[in-house]
């Protein structure tokens, strides 16, 4: 992907045709033409400050420069942890179809996995499936699993999810809330109601929005909204196996500030990671 011409003064300089392909890589990984373009001035002002002579070193350098573009810095661990004598309460929001319930699913299993007292909230309760696949999920895992009739309201399922959470000195209560369309209104102040109800007996620790890798430039208009609404704390990419790149993380943790914590790689149950910045961009670059 990368060749490299040499000159006289020992700086190394790529030759037009590999920054084409330098180019073409970050776009089709769905990184953006303005992060593409921006990244590419970056590797350009990087080579030429330290006299790259090689192809190898030039790919080196696109991998440190990608690397540091998606802020390692950033604090990737999920709160899941009990304090101040309650359990920690996580709100997993996002649309239909991303995953949602699967990744609350799945996050339960790996925490009780670890030895943790879970407790799941069905609080979708406009799609009786989703109270379903929660339960099954609840079940293999070893989890509480707390549900209304269909249709209940959402921040009740809510409330009596952390407070059975409470009594049961839980660890973690994890609230599965209904994918809800980011152009309605109406389910947006939902979404608002749940976190203020649950908060009159227990902050929010963590708000994790399910993006899927390859919904590309409207996951981050989705990604805008959800933060706009609740205060998103980390992002679960889900979905990244085959064909999607999910160059979005770029933009969507420049846009909202917040870091990608968590993956899925794939259908199975055990599929959801936490986000390596560095093994991410080798998988990106090969």
């Amino acid at each position: 992907m990368v060749r490299s011409e040499h000159r006289d003064n020992g700086a190394g300089e790529l030759d037009e045709e590999s920054w084409e392909d330098v180019e073409a890589t970050l776009l089709q990984a769905d990184l953006g033409p303005e992060m593409t373009a921006e990244l590419v001035e970056t590797l350009r002002s990087e080579l030429a400050a330290r006299a790259v002579r090689t192809a190898e070193q030039a790919r080196q350098l696109l991998r440190d420069v990608l690397t540091d573009a998606l802020r390692s810095d950033l604090d990737r661990s999920v709160r899941a942890l009990p304090h101040d004598g309650r359990p920690a309460v996580l709100l997993v929001v996002g649309v239909n179809g991303t995953g949602k319930t699967t990744t609350t699913g799945k996050l339960a299993r790996v925490l009780v996995a670890s030895g943790h007292h879970v407790v799941l909230g069905a609080a979708d309760t406009f799609r009786a499936a989703a109270a379903e696949q929660l339960t099954t999920w609840g079940e293999r895992a070893g989890a509480t699993v707390v549900r209304g009739p269909e249709g209940a309201d959402p921040a009740s399922v809510a409330f009596d999810a952390v407070k059975q959470g409470t009594d049961e000195g839980a660890d973690a209560v994890l609230l599965d809330t209904a994918g809800r369309l980011h152009t309605k209104t109406g389910l947006m102040d939902e979404l608002q109601k749940v976190k203020r109800v649950v908060e009159r007996q227990a902050e929010v620790d963590e708000v994790l929005l399910v993006l899927d890798a390859t919904t590309g430039q409207n996951g981050l208009t989705q990604a805008r909204v959800f933060g706009d609404v609740v205060k998103v704390t980390g992002i679960v990419l889900t979905k990244l196996d085959g064909t999607a790149k999910g160059g979005i993380v770029f933009r969507v943790q420049r846009e909202l500030g917040v870091p990608v914590k968590l993956v899925g790689l794939g259908e199975g149950p055990d599929d959801l990671a936490p986000f390596e910045p560095a093994a991410y961009v080798d998988a990106l670059l090969n």
